[in-house]
């Protein structure tokens, strides 16, 4: 299929609510060496996507204002130095945005095949929440089998995400989530322990699970309002990881506590990271948490699909947070 001039894609008119997000008419990207073009299948529907909606999360220099960071699609065009991927094979992509498009020009060693069995849309809730996940949980937080993990928000794409992938390397998974029905569906993915946070106290839940230690692993994107909590369920040389900020940027640590429980305290973001270490972080997806998608221990959960002409009722759903897994916006 030929590459036309023009695509539709969904755009943002002005910083505020969910109806900023229209759908216009723009030029299909030109590819850079190094680059494929994509033509969409689907696109992920994250948290940023509000953040940059809101005019909190502006793209990096030189990246483009639509919105999107993850995709799934097939292979329109390969840029010059690009080894490796022809012209219609299908794949999944990070990027640093555009995904809301039925275009998107994405860096090769961002973009991933497709684990056999998974459908072509659904590849497209893998990418941002794998790569979130493998990172910060085995990497940046050195989860080992044996240790004991806190997932906070264990029904969002990444929560269940990180549920199984702990699970199968050999950890106990704990996690919070608000409702009953969402702590039903982290307990099917395999959480053992599922607090239900409108109602009972998490640190209590945690304490009384591991006989008062502590968990090994905090994967948290709360931020502020949870800090002083997660130290207090931290066991020694428990590690607690920030990847979002839903409750407030700030919050007071007690330096003592840190010092005396030899606690670790990290955060990180994937948008900002060069080409190369996101390259260097899918390739380790690749190796270490495809074949766990293939062989159907791991798959991605989508809650609901939408139009492009739907983009702002996604918004919507995702700010509600009574959806349980990831959500998909379809050219």
């Amino acid at each position: 299929m030929p590459v036309p001039q023009t695509m539709y894609a969904v755009e943002i008119a002005g910083f505020g609510p969910a109806d900023a997000l229209v759908r216009s008419e723009r030029p299909v990207p030109p590819i850079a060496a190094g680059e494929l073009l994509v033509r969409v299948a689907a696109a992920g529907v994250n948290r940023a996507d509000v953040m940059q909606r809101e005019g909190h999360y502006p793209p990096p220099p030189g990246v483009t204002d639509l919105p999107g960071l993850e995709v799934s699609g097939t292979v329109a065009a390969v840029g010059p130095g690009v080894e490796g991927w022809s012209v219609g094979e299908p794949l999944c992509a990070l990027v640093a945005g555009g995904g809301y498009a039925e275009y998107c020009a994405v860096p090769a060693p961002q973009c991933l095949p497709v684990p056999a069995g998974v459908d072509l849309v659904a590849a497209a809730a893998l990418p941002e929440a794998c790569l979130t996940v493998w990172t910060n949980v085995f990497e940046r937080g050195r989860l080992q089998a044996g240790e004991t993990l806190l997932v906070h928000g264990g029904s969002s794409g990444i929560g269940t995400t990180a549920i199984p992938l702990a699970r199968l390397r050999g950890a106990r998974v704990f996690t919070t989530a608000g409702s009953d029905a969402k702590c039903a569906a982290c307990a099917r993915l395999g959480a053992e322990l599922a607090v239900n946070y409108r109602e009972r106290d998490f640190v209590a839940e945690v304490k009384a699970a591991t006989d008062g230690r502590g968990v090994d692993l905090i994967l948290d994107m709360v931020g502020g309002a949870y800090l002083r909590r997660n130290l207090d369920s931290l066991a020694v040389e428990g590690r607690l990881v920030v990847i979002g900020l839903m409750g407030g940027a700030t919050g007071e640590v007690n330096l003592a506590h840190l010092m005396s429980r030899r606690v670790l305290l990290t955060g990180s973001t994937l948008r900002s990271r060069s080409v190369a270490e996101k390259g260097r972080i899918a390739a380790a997806v690749r190796e270490h948490v495809w074949p766990h998608v293939a062989a159907k221990r791991l798959q991605p959960v989508v809650h609901a699909t939408f139009g492009f002409a739907e983009a702002a009722a996604a918004h919507r759903l995702l700010e509600s947070s009574t959806h349980i897994g990831k959500l998909l916006l379809v050219p």
